[in-house]
């Protein structure tokens, strides 16, 4: 909305010319999404602690010192989280730039289904809320609705190809098949957070390390000079994507104000569905969908360990973790949550790296 506003006043006043640069705009997003959280998130509190009474349901299968511990912690947090990422983003952003509207309604859209989700948890006291199938369905058209976008505001036949980290010129073109690929990145993404999500503070830090990774990312490889000199595929538009990262990491920071352990609040499927959802869609309009399992590694792992308790379980019996997802498996071992939360939050930067080493590394 500034951009809009000011950056035409520029001709006259030379002080405006600075909204025409993505950075700047980025580090405006990020402390504009960290001061409303932090200014209107006890507040929220407040409210969803009054209105949810008992907070939270907490899973009977989960850990026992949960159902102590956190019992009566209000859900919901994720509103905070978006609420400061849609300011930001329409205050900060270049709102003429079809790749941000994409990107924000998909964590829009993520955001109602986790919203719905928690609401039914909630008011049934029960853990079990949207139904799954309909759920997952839900999902699915969002994100194919934002890949056909992407297709049709990218250049062919780059928009619909599968990129390669490692190499200069790979390029594997997917045609309309590249909808279904983005759909499981996306809902897959969504999902994943949404597993990480289970001790106070472990998942909305490694969301904060994958979106600044991507804010630089989506820079890049919406800058032409750049995206040249590094020699990875230029994606016309992306760029004005890390303004939107920088509201999520923003957001994320205040978030984490009052998620730290023990935590005040906790994000719910509000948050990581539409956290995740809204990676996975970054990642697919910036073509860098393979690297984004790289970044967000932590939540693969967790994933992965869930999919490997069930199939084993089935077929033979046997666990494979002691709980799964991964976490609960380190906190049966006798790890304290503490310890389990920084060593995940040092795993997430290390894969960062790693993932950002791809830039280069070509």
């Amino acid at each position: 909305m500034l951009y809009l506003l000011l950056v035409d006043l520029s001709d006259q006043l030379s002080v405006f010319n600075v909204f025409r640069y993505i950075t700047f705009r980025t580090g405006g997003a990020i402390v504009t999404a960290l001061a409303f959280v932090f200014l209107f998130g006890p507040g929220l509190i407040a409210l969803l602690r009054l209105k949810q009474g008992k907070g939270q349901p907490i899973r009977g299968d989960g850990p026992e010192r949960h159902i102590v511990e956190k019992q009566g912690t209000p859900t919901m947090g994720g509103l905070m989280i978006l609420s400061g990422i849609v300011v930001a983003t329409l205050l900060w952003g270049d709102l003429s730039n079809g790749y941000v509207w994409v990107v924000l309604l998909v964590t829009l859209g993520f955001g109602a289904i986790g919203l719905y989700d928690d609401y039914l948890k909630v008011t049934k006291t029960s853990p079990r809320g949207f139904r799954s199938g309909a759920k997952f369905l839900i999902e699915c058209l969002i994100a194919a609705a934002a890949c056909y976008a992407f297709i049709r505001l990218g250049d062919a036949p780059l928009s619909s190809s599968l990129t390669f980290p490692f190499f200069k010129d790979l390029m594997l073109d997917l045609g309309w098949f590249f909808i279904a690929f983005g759909i499981f990145v996306i809902v897959g993404t969504g999902n994943a957070v949404n597993l990480t999500d289970g001790l106070d503070g472990l998942a909305i830090v490694p969301v904060m390390v994958a979106a600044a990774s991507f804010g630089l990312i989506a820079y890049l490889v919406g800058n032409a000079v750049f995206a040249d000199y590094l020699q990875i595929h230029f994606v016309r538009g992306t760029g004005e994507l890390a303004v939107f990262c920088g509201a999520m990491l923003g957001a994320g920071l205040g978030f984490l104000w009052f998620n730290a352990p023990p935590a005040m609040i906790f994000m719910g499927d509000t948050g990581s569905l539409s956290l995740g959802g809204a990676l996975g869609a970054i990642a697919v309009a910036a073509k860098h969908e393979i690297v984004l399992a790289i970044i967000g590694g932590l939540f693969v792992l967790e994933t992965v360990s869930v999919v490997v308790q069930v199939v084993s379980f089935k077929l033979t019996g046997k666990r494979v973790f002691a709980m799964a997802p991964l976490h609960h498996h380190f906190e049966q071992k006798g790890w304290k949550e503490p310890t389990i939360v920084i060593r995940f939050w040092i795993i997430s930067v290390v894969l960062a790296l790693i993932g950002l080493a791809t830039l280069k590394l070509r």
